[in-house]
């Protein structure tokens, strides 16, 4: 679709870029917000990037409406011939799927979700088509994804899934939200996994709980020290399944402040991407694993 521009009050402008979610989105909405930020828009007071969309705050006694509006115009037409490419890194997130804690979570919320007589795990693995729970980890875990916004409550990740659209697991959020959920529970709702940084209400199905912070307010967590939040749009993360007792090991490390997680640093290019999704992942995940 042709990138929807319309006013939020008289101090707004939003900027939509699709009405579907896809990576080819994500990245024009990221390349215009960097483009706005490096323009120094005189009267831009705040630039808050979404998935596919964005809005852009201003004051309108330095710029008028119409101006902002046309500047953004005029940002968006020169960049329409670069090329989709960013200097990011990815990230190994350990996960405990089928933990403990949100098993009983979800258990007492069964009277809010699609299938009272299951789990979040199981209905997600049969609605995708999986023959078991451990095929549907299995496809969670291995293909990697892209943050394509960090929002609803600070520091939480929302991620896309970097597989061919068919492949793409597909979850709906609970028929009625919990007024619960456990702190770091990795999360599914629509196409997007998530890792719920603060204990609280939410309605994404939970598949498991990693021990590595991404939200540290205090910064005392050796690898929050530089930034409170960990995460930001662009960052492409590969899960890995893990046991109850590698948790805890993790969880030490952690509180005894050795714990670092792995981050390597790569180039992500959509039109490579595009153009052979399965080799591409295969070299972006090696990427993560080489010394």
């Amino acid at each position: 679709m042709k990138t929807r521009y319309s006013y939020g009050g008289d101090e707004h402008i939003f900027v939509e870029v699709s009405e579907e979610m896809s990576l080819a989105a994500f990245f024009k909405s990221l390349s215009m917000t960097q483009a706005i930020r490096q323009a120094n828009i005189q009267g831009v007071e705040e630039i808050c990037p979404a998935n596919a969309s964005f809005q852009v705050k201003y004051n309108p006694d330095i710029c008028a409406p119409s101006d902002m509006l046309k500047t953004i115009q005029d940002l968006e037409a020169s960049m329409a011939e670069n090329e989709a490419k960013i200097d990011t890194r990815i990230v190994e997130v350990p996960v405990y799927y089928q933990d403990p804690w949100t098993h009983e979570t979800l258990m007492r919320f069964r009277e809010r979700h699609q299938d009272p007589q299951g789990t979040d795990l199981s209905y997600a693995a049969r609605i995708n088509g999986y023959d078991s729970i451990d095929a549907f980890i299995e496809a969670h875990a291995n293909s990697p994804w892209m943050v394509t916004m960090v929002g609803f409550v600070s520091g939480l990740p929302f991620m896309f899934q970097m597989v061919e659209q068919e492949k793409q697991i597909q979850v709906p959020k609970y028929v009625r939200p919990r007024t619960d959920t456990p702190k770091l529970t990795v999360g599914y709702g629509g196409c997007f996994s998530c890792i719920y940084s603060v204990r609280g209400a939410g309605g994404y199905q939970m598949f498991g709980v990693t021990p590595m912070p991404i939200y540290d307010p205090s910064q005392s967590v050796a690898h929050l020290k530089d930034f409170l939040v960990f995460f930001q749009p662009g960052d492409i993360v590969k899960f890995r399944a893990i046991n109850e007792a590698e948790y805890h090991q993790i969880v030490e490390q952690v509180e005894a402040g050795t714990y670092q997680p792995v981050i390597k640093p790569v180039q992500f290019s959509l039109s490579e991407f595009e153009a052979n999704m399965g080799s591409y992942n295969t070299k972006i995940k090696e990427a993560l694993y080489e010394h």
